[in-house]
């Protein structure tokens, strides 16, 4: 659906963004993960055509931003970081002014409001005026005008930022609704943003794509970690194991000498079995799995030693 090729924003002598590339398909949700700095907001910008890139691509299907940007634009709902909204407005008021922005013609306009004002769960709110309202209402409106036009791609940067933790409990809510009916990219820095209501996620590192990966991989198994004593050379005989793809020695401890292996499900059992057989004592067999957090930590310990 959307695909972005060798993005890359600078300014003056600092490259915010550089070479960028990833593709999302329609009805995926993707969290756009990274610390501050790391080049999020400004990718957004350049995927809404808010920002024009100093070099690389964004294409919506067969639309290029820069040529079909009023096009693409109109297939975009955009939340930005700091969303503008006008305090001294009710609700529905500003809603009725951004419909008009959005050209929606005028005899559709009451519909597309009252539907974004029932997803956003703010019928209650209409009346009143933006700045009596909490930061997570406000939040609401702001996904209000980005939903009016009912756009295919839904833009999302940091939306839950400053608000409480029920109001974050309500934006997820309201995120894995919109999720039903439109494409999602949200950009966060809280990796429990993108664990609760992404399937993928792309972490960026000093302005560069990092991580590209779907959440359901980061849980598969890295392998074991073997504790052994005994004489001989263990590593020889696991090596020797139908399956095994993978043998590291990672040295002795008052335990006993500890391998990671990798490989099939069914090599596990088969090196245990062989190492006894052989006269080897197997102490421990311990399950090593990635998550998104040591992932994540990884990834920023990575920038600080470069």
């Amino acid at each position: 659906m959307i695909e972005v090729e060798h993005l890359t924003r600078q300014y003056g002598a600092l490259t915010a963004v550089r070479e960028v590339g990833f593709r999302i398909e329609r009805g995926e949700v993707v969290g756009l993960l990274g610390p501050n700095g790391a080049g999020k907001t400004t990718i957004m910008k350049m995927m809404t055509g808010a920002l024009e890139p100093t070099s690389g691509t964004v294409r919506l299907d067969d639309l290029v931003m820069g040529q079909d940007t009023a096009a693409i634009q109109q297939r975009i709902g955009y939340l930005p970081e700091n969303c503008p909204l006008w305090p001294e407005m009710t609700v529905i008021d500003y809603l009725a002014y951004m419909a008009e922005l959005r050209r929606i013609p005028p005899e559709q306009r009451d519909r597309a409001i009252a539907k974004s004002i029932r997803r956003t769960d703010l019928a209650e709110k209409a009346g009143d005026r933006i700045d009596t309202l909490s930061r997570g209402y406000q939040q609401r409106v702001g996904v209000a005008q980005a939903l009016l036009h009912e756009p295919e791609l839904l833009i999302l940067d940091e939306p839950t930022n400053g608000l409480d933790p029920a109001q974050i409990h309500q934006m997820r809510d309201l995120i894995r609704d919109l999720a039903q009916d439109a494409t999602v990219i949200l950009s966060t820095h809280v990796l429990q943003e993108v664990q609760a209501v992404c399937e993928r996620v792309l972490i960026m590192r000093s302005g560069s794509l990092a991580v590209d990966e779907k959440l359901v991989d980061l849980t598969a198994s890295e392998g074991v970690d073997m504790v052994i004593s005994g004489s001989g050379n263990p590593a020889a005989v696991l090596e020797s194991v139908s399956g095994v793809t993978e043998v590291i020695d990672r040295g002795a401890d008052h335990q006993g000498h500890r391998y990671r292996l990798s490989g099939t499900d069914k090599a596990v059992p088969a090196a245990v079995n062989a190492l006894v057989g052989v006269g080897f004592s197997v102490h421990a067999v311990e399950p090593r799995r990635r998550d998104l957090e040591t992932l994540f930590e990884s990834v920023i310990q990575e920038a600080s030693h470069a």
